[in-house]
């Protein structure tokens, strides 16, 4: 089975490094989910995927990426 990972963290330090905060904001949900995120531990909704690429301005694929 696939895994996704995610440059969440990359993006916030490339975007005038925007905080966990800041970013959850932006995306509709907590820092927590962030913080989750951005450890692997959490997989988000299609939904708050796109949400979190929005936030960035960016292509959902700059942010998520599907591993084999």
């Amino acid at each position: 089975m696939g895994k996704v990972k995610n440059r969440i963290r990359r993006l916030r330090f490339d975007h005038d490094e925007m905080t966990q905060e800041e970013l959850a904001n932006k995306a509709g949900c907590t820092r927590q989910t962030i913080i989750a995120l951005e450890q692997g531990k959490y997989v988000p909704s299609i939904d708050l995927a796109f949400r979190i690429a929005r936030a960035f301005s960016a292509p959902l694929e700059d942010v998520f990426q599907y591993e084999d």
